[in-house]
């Protein structure tokens, strides 16, 4: 039987996050920015693994560390951001020395009567797995940290009946930069983008080999599994890349070889259907048509 790791530390308020970061009381009870240079030792009683019940935006510079998702690693170079959302297992490693940069911290709450509780999850890097940070120019991090300079005093004003709304409004204007740099990310680092499409391609011709049909349809978890990226992360490279997210890529994918096997060879529809992945030749028919505006005999049909 597998022996399972201990179980991750759950912290499910803000208030309970600057204990275990020997900080004074927030502020708010429902949103922190946290200096990370004012941090003190984590409280003895967490684990290697934390849960935060609340969303979360970390930028950490100078810090030699490693954090880890799964079984991801990623190692925090200068100007590099994260993203966690609630329920997120992060696992943390000692600091070689003090760390610098900050942390806005947010519970669902805070942003529950606003739209942004529904948008936010459209910001797909929350999702990412945490070795795909964000990393900024130099210019890009002036940016993001005029912004949380602007949440911060905001924050530590004279509340009124304008200082969530005002503060809520600096968290979307910080998010919708940080999709844009992300978008910058995927464009500089195009040629890691290429060597992943290339690996994509690959994969995906592994599914279409009749020896391996028993796989069946490729899935999009199951891509990103085997590439070691996120789902999310996955489908927003692709779409920066070639204009279409990962389930579009797969289906086009498919579709592509099987027009070469409906046109090169005599293999009926149902047999090309089972070849390429699909449990139901009905499922493939409508996945055809839908893309060629053509039935499979159709398809065939028109080479000859």
């Amino acid at each position: 039987m597998k022996k399972m790791g201990p179980k991750p530390y759950i912290i499910n308020s803000i208030s309970e996050l600057h204990r275990i970061f020997s900080l004074p009381k927030p502020e708010h009870p429902l949103i922190s920015v946290i200096d990370l240079e004012k941090t003190h030792s984590i409280a003895s009683e967490i684990s290697d693994s934390v849960v935060f019940n609340f969303y979360s935006v970390w930028l950490e510079k100078d810090v030699n560390t490693k954090l880890r998702y799964g079984q991801q690693y990623f190692d925090f170079e200068e100007g590099s951001m994260i993203f966690i959302a609630p329920g997120q297992v992060l696992s943390t490693y000692s600091h070689s020395h003090s760390p610098s940069g900050w942390g806005l911290v947010f519970h669902p709450d805070f942003i529950q009567r606003y739209p942004l509780i529904k948008t936010i999850k459209n910001y797909g890097y929350f999702s990412y797995a945490v070795h795909e940070g964000l990393h900024l120019s130099e210019k890009e991090e002036i940016i993001v940290t005029q912004i949380i300079k602007n949440i911060l005093l905001e924050y530590r004003s004279v509340i009124d009946h304008f200082t969530q709304d005002l503060i809520i409004s600096q968290i979307e204007t910080l998010l919708k930069y940080c999709d844009r740099f992300y978008h910058r990310q995927f464009l500089t680092r195009k040629n890691a983008g290429n060597d992943l499409l290339s690996r994509i391609d690959t994969i995906l011709s592994e599914y279409t080999d009749q020896k391996k049909v028993e796989m069946g349809l490729p899935t999009v978890r199951v891509l990103a599994a085997r590439l070691n990226v996120s789902p999310n992360y996955l489908s927003d490279m692709l779409r920066s890349q070639t204009g279409q997210n990962a389930q579009q890529h797969i289906h086009e994918k498919l579709i592509e070889k099987a027009k070469e096997l409906i046109s090169t060879t005599s293999l009926s529809v149902s047999e090309i259907a089972f070849q390429l992945g699909f449990e139901h030749p009905q499922s493939f028919h409508k996945l055809f048509k839908n893309k060629t505006k053509l039935s499979p005999l159709e398809f065939r049909q028109s080479f000859n």
